[in-house]
């Protein structure tokens, strides 16, 4: 069985380049001129929908991280259902970054939720820390091809030193072992781009066994965090692409915010988000071809 959306994936990294615009949507990030008169839901997906059409030619995927509208209650759910819902009607990829981990019927509630009906992404972010049957409830969403995951493996904050650093007794890390579960579990629906729909999250800010967690990973397709605001450079992301594909890079203040950080008029945020989203994408790519 082929895995549809991890080759969709590829193509679009190949067309478009490798970032991914994250959706982290604050109140604080959005422009006075469209908060004034309007909800906190209607400026946020109008905040959104504009993002999303300057940068959709420039980006391969979009990340809407779940927390930021959950934040907000009922209100902030609709704007995250119709945020996907634009996504959705223009054919770009969604990663929905909900970071779920549990098992059993309260997993498979979660797939559900995620994989169908109003907030329907095309792949979703999960913790296996619990444990792999922690992914297994999600996989019969996985063999049609048509949706993925980013399971959590090494990740870019500080304190993935408590945990995923943690070595056993024959030295491997806790972050290896992980990645290799999550590999294994997902060679059968291999794609044909050589990538399973089972990817993992990488992140780019731990660079000194960057080359060996791509060599002993190949098959996986990356989700990397950690460029830019955290401190990861293209150089950094480079290490983790094979030839320029075979991962998508999230920026989400960076481009979000890019019209305060070049203290242009509000007017201009979405201009500045895609000049943001174009300079990071060729920036990598210059890295990639070092």
């Amino acid at each position: 069985m082929k895995s549809l959306i991890i080759d969709k994936l590829y193509k679009r990294v190949s067309e478009r380049g490798v970032v991914c615009v994250g959706l982290d949507t604050s109140l604080d990030y959005i422009p006075e001129f469209i908060k004034s008169g309007r909800s906190a839901k209607d400026a946020i997906v109008e905040f959104n929908k504009a993002i999303i059409d300057k940068t959709e030619d420039v980006a391969s995927c979009f990340k809407v991280q779940i927390a930021y509208y959950e934040a907000l209650g009922i209100e902030g759910l609709i704007a995250y259902k119709e945020t996907l819902e634009y996504l959705r009607e223009k054919d770009l990829i969604i990663i929905a970054d909900i970071k779920r981990g549990d098992i059993a019927a309260t997993a498979k509630m979660y797939a559900k939720a995620h994989f169908e009906g109003d907030f329907e992404a095309d792949f979703i972010t999960l913790n296996p820390y619990m444990g792999m049957d922690s992914i297994e409830p999600y996989l019969d969403y996985i063999k049609d091809g048509n949706k993925g995951i980013f399971s959590l493996v090494r990740t870019s904050n500080s304190g993935a030193l408590d945990i995923e650093y943690i070595k056993d007794k024959d030295g491997n890390n806790v972050y290896d072992i992980v990645g290799e579960k999550v590999l294994k579990m997902g060679l059968e629906f291999k794609g044909d781009s050589g990538y399973t729909p089972l990817g993992g999250v990488i992140g780019c800010t731990h660079i000194e066994e960057g080359a060996s967690i791509r060599n002993r990973l190949k098959e996986m397709f990356f989700l990397i965090p950690g460029y830019g605001a955290q401190g990861g450079k293209a150089e950094d992301v480079a290490l983790y692409l094979n030839n320029g594909n075979g991962g998508v890079v999230n920026s989400s203040r960076g481009i979000l915010l890019a019209y305060k950080k070049a203290n242009r008029p509000e007017k201009d945020f979405a201009i500045c988000a895609r000049e943001e989203a174009i300079r990071m994408r060729d920036e990598i790519r210059e890295a990639c071809n070092r």
